[in-house]
């Protein structure tokens, strides 16, 4: 009895502690206006919406488990004889990188699996913001007012990579050393600069001695912090601007319908979160990965068969095995066009039309207003056709990448199949294009179809004069409002043949974006309800 009335006095007093600090915290900061409106915060309920949780969640996993590897990890790129656990190496001539990463995998108790754990949550942090980029891409998620947004999830995608490409490069395995020297070789094809920006990061010729740990300051401080940075200031934007959502009955361009943040939303993702933890301790316990006692310690005179990156990295590894040997010399010094042109140029350009495509599409649009209902891919043939075509542009060079071990596995000539790939990936991209916006508008095609006659209800009937015909029931109002409820601008008029030649060419521009498409079969007052539910929320005064 004595020590309940205890417990219950301490319980009461950590109440009143608890009370009091909040009360204290509040008086000073809007606490209790920011907590109740961000618990509030509806957040719409669809697994597309998943993808950017995932990132988050692996990159969790990516701290945590970095963490513990930078307890054991050492950067020196000084060498000594190795006498660890692993026989097969023993003896050999290896860098203090090299053999605390064996030191890992084979003497902390758990190291491997973490170092696998680090590993494959980096592939799938890399691959979940690809794909939520793409998503963001195809529904139109990336127009007014997100624009910022966009290029901040961009942005976050190429310090992925870079983190990726340093993670990768720190055990001075053979694996990854040729990696390096493959970077050497295009930092030197830089014009002018070239062996300037060579000696400046590797610390004098290749392989130097002061890369490794430059390369594990920029992994372990600069990057992680540029991407907590950006992740909070991207997690930030999609609170304040909204989340965008599915067009549905009840949901407009002027509200959002979901689910609270607490308690639900909070649930879920907490669950989402233990699930990323699991699969991907998963992964790592059963699939091996970069097991860097196979390679062997680096050296300048070798290369690892069969050498490939990681898949994210890849696609430039097969522009460079396409591109033809070109080079000129200018001066007396030689310009690598055979290695400028596919690592740099390349991958420059890739990210300048990223960063840019919003504010692209929005001039060849004439759009100013915000939009926070996704768009159905079918509804934007052009933007989707265009976003195919350069999947398949990335992945004929990703296949590209690796074309020796393709052709060694199929048993055909290396020069025929490279050949393959550097039609491909020209006539692979227009081809997914004209095809893709054929069935986009053949899509469109069928949800017209479906408006006017229904769905089949798979009964067919026979008439008397020997007639087959299959019978139809109206669609769902639910369906309806989905198919009729979308947002598609019309080309812009052609100004005139005097005009400037820059309007001129946004005609065209906006002519090519949107003269293909299929009506739907509205009558005049869904016509008046769909104008309502797509209002710019701005222009009503309505937002939010």
């Amino acid at each position: 009895m004595l020590f309940r009335k205890r417990m219950a006095r301490l319980e009461a007093r950590a109440r009143q502690a608890a009370f009091t600090g909040y009360v204290g915290v509040d008086r000073r900061a809007p606490v209790s206006e920011a907590a109740q409106q961000l618990m509030r915060k509806a957040f719409p309920d669809h697994w597309s919406f998943l993808l950017g949780e995932i990132a988050l969640y692996s990159f969790i996993v990516l701290v945590v488990t970095g963490s513990y590897l930078t307890l054991f990890f050492d950067p020196s790129m000084s060498e000594g004889a190795y006498h660890g656990s692993y026989v097969p190496l023993q003896g050999l001539q290896v860098t203090k990188a090299y053999e605390s990463t064996l030191h890992i995998s084979f003497d902390v108790r758990g190291g491997l699996l973490i170092r696998q754990m680090h590993h494959w949550a980096a592939l799938v942090f890399v691959a979940a913001i690809g794909v939520h980029m793409l998503r963001v891409f195809f529904t139109g998620a990336f127009r007014r007012p997100r624009e910022l947004n966009w290029m901040a999830g961009v942005t976050l995608f190429l310090l992925a990579l870079l983190e990726g490409f340093c993670g990768y490069s720190l055990p001075d395995d053979l694996l990854s050393g040729t990696g390096l020297r493959t970077a050497n070789s295009i930092v030197l094809s830089t014009p002018i600069v070239g062996t300037y920006l060579s000696y400046f990061l590797w610390g004098g010729t290749f392989p130097g001695h002061v890369l490794i740990p430059r390369l594990y300051i920029v992994h372990v401080l600069f990057v992680p912090g540029l991407l907590i940075a950006l992740i909070s200031a991207h997690l930030v934007l999609v609170v304040y601007l909204k989340h965008t959502q599915w067009s549905a009955p009840g949901k407009t361009n002027r509200n959002v319908v979901g689910q609270p943040m607490f308690p639900q939303f909070t649930a879920k993702s907490s669950g989402l979160c233990l699930m990323v933890f699991g699969v991907i301790t998963a992964l790592s316990g059963v699939a091996q990965i970069n097991p860097v006692w196979a390679y062997g310690p680096y050296r300048a005179d070798q290369s690892s068969t069969g050498s490939q990156p990681d898949w994210y990295v890849g696609f430039l590894e097969g522009a460079l095995r396409l591109m033809p040997p070109w080079e000129n010399t200018v001066a007396g010094h030689t310009i690598m066009w055979n290695v400028f042109l596919p690592a740099v140029a390349l991958p420059a350009l890739l990210f300048v039309v990223l960063y840019l495509y919003p504010y692209f599409e929005k001039w060849v649009t004439g759009d100013l207003m915000e939009h926070h209902l996704c768009d159905r891919p079918r509804d934007r043939p052009t933007r989707t056709g265009l976003g195919v075509a350069a999947i398949v542009f990335y992945a004929v060079l990703l296949m590209a990448g690796g074309n020796d071990v393709i052709a060694a596995g199929f048993r055909i000539s290396v020069e025929a199949l490279t050949w393959i790939f550097r039609v491909a990936v020209i006539a692979g991209p227009a081809l997914a294009f004209m095809t893709t916006k054929r069935v986009c508008l053949a899509l469109q095609a069928h949800d017209r179809r479906v408006l006017e006659e229904g769905e089949e209800t798979g009964n067919v009937s026979q008439n008397v004069n020997g007639g087959i015909s299959d019978s139809h029931r109206p669609i769902d109002a639910k369906r309806r409002y989905r198919l009729l409820v979308r947002d598609i601008p019309h080309p812009l008029e052609h100004p005139g043949e005097r005009a400037p030649r820059r309007r001129r060419l946004r005609a065209r521009l906006s002519n090519w974006y949107y003269r293909d498409r299929v009506d739907m079969p509205a009558t005049t007052e869904e016509r008046l309800q769909i104008s309502g539910k797509t209002l710019d929320p701005v222009a009503t005064g309505e937002q939010e």
